[in-house]
């Protein structure tokens, strides 16, 4: 048995307040006193203990991605995203050929059958692609968009041990309402992205059971006095969960104020999209194939289309709560139970209480993670 003694802690339901937290794989107490016996964790005076990031859509980090299609490759990025104190995370794919995307879900049923320790926990897959709309292909690559297809996906699912949680795809294409109810029925949640679809496409597309909006705002049709597209359907419609990068590269911090504005607070998502080069020093990287230039914290294609992010989660939180101005537990929120209840694990991770997974990020007041722990054993220390 571990704890955090007398120290600041988001408790669930509760807000913030000086407590001590005893566990072990799983929280165990939440208390004043701390079980007899049980190891302190001492942390600095300006520490504050939060959940662990849930992160549903990453491509890569420590220069590696999710489409190596390895194992070794899976486990450098779970340990180098620990470090920004995430503890869950989907390994998010691109479009690409059936081949290398069989590959990349074949890896991570092998990962998550070896039931590593080290590292985020991979808690399944965001399959952005191969199922979208060539006009809003963004960073993906155009010869691998192909048509919504329910036999091709289960072949995906099945290869991956039946770990697909979130499919993006665009539901003006042909098919993808039928498909849309064909994930709807597995628990697979539909999330609309990379699409030029009108409000009437969206409706209906929720209608079927859609209910995520992929990195909201990017590679999506905008805003419009005649027509609101996805960016205004996403404002609209509440019971849509939207993404959103943080990073004031991919959004601009007003375009993040009125996303906060018109959602309610259990239904924006931080996520960081981040591709290989995150964690490792400025230069050329890749992505899908593709070669990406980074530099001072953007990655961009040849053509200068941005090409997924470096960001780390913690700063996310920190661009929400500095440059946004949501209340520190909200933002919170958005990193962590929110992402959970969209993949349905939120009875298991993204609040502290008792009875969930031991994951947590301890801060300190300037967004530095200080330590990162998961199912009670830390995986990062600064």
């Amino acid at each position: 048995m571990k704890c955090f003694k007398n120290a600041t802690v988001y408790v669930d339901g509760e807000g913030l307040k000086k407590t001590t937290v005893c566990f072990d794989e799983t929280i165990q107490k939440i208390s004043r006193c701390a079980v007899a016996g049980a190891e302190e964790i001492v942390l600095p005076d300006d520490a504050i203990v939060i959940p662990g990031f849930v992160d549903e859509h990453i491509h890569g980090a420590g220069g590696s991605d999710g489409m190596d299609g390895t194992v070794e490759d899976i486990a450098i990025i779970a340990k180098t995203i620990a470090a920004e104190g995430t503890t869950s995370f989907l390994v998010t794919t691109m479009t690409q050929s059936k081949e290398n995307i069989t590959k990349a879900m074949q890896a991570v049923k092998e990962y998550r059958n070896a039931n590593a320790k080290d590292g985020a926990r991979v808690a399944g897959i965001h399959l952005e692609g191969p199922f979208i709309a060539a006009d809003y292909k963004g960073a993906q690559p155009l010869e691998y968009v192909v048509a919504p297809d329910k036999d091709v996906f289960d072949e995906y699912n099945a290869a991956s041990g039946n770990a697909i949680k979130i499919v993006s795809l665009a539901p003006e294409v042909a098919g993808a309402d039928e498909f849309i109810r064909h994930l709807e029925k597995q628990g697979i949640v539909a999330s609309i992205g990379h699409s030029g679809a009108k409000y009437p496409e969206i409706a209906n597309a929720v209608n079927a059971g859609a209910k995520n909006v992929t990195h909201t705002y990017n590679a999506q049709t905008a805003l419009h006095h005649r027509e609101i597209g996805v960016v205004g359907s996403a404002m609209l419609i509440d019971a849509l969960n939207c993404e959103l990068i943080a990073d004031t590269i991919h959004v601009s911090v007003p375009a993040m104020q009125l996303l906060v504005k018109n959602k309610p607070a259990d239904k924006l998502t931080l996520i960081t999209d981040a591709m290989r080069a995150k964690g490792i020093p400025d230069g050329v990287s890749e992505l899908g194939g593709q070669t990406v230039y980074v530099k001072n914290g953007e990655a961009r294609l040849e053509n200068g289309t941005l090409a997924g992010s470096v960001l780390r989660m913690n700063r996310a939180v920190q661009n929400m709560v500095e440059k946004v101005g949501v209340p520190f537990t909200q933002a919170v929120d958005y990193a962590t139970i929110n992402p959970a209840k969209t993949l349905g694990i939120d009875g298991e991770v993204g609040s502290i209480k008792v009875g969930k997974r031991a994951d947590f990020t301890v801060l300190n007041t300037s967004y530095d993670v200080l330590l990162t722990v998961r199912d009670g054993e830390v995986i990062y220390k600064a």
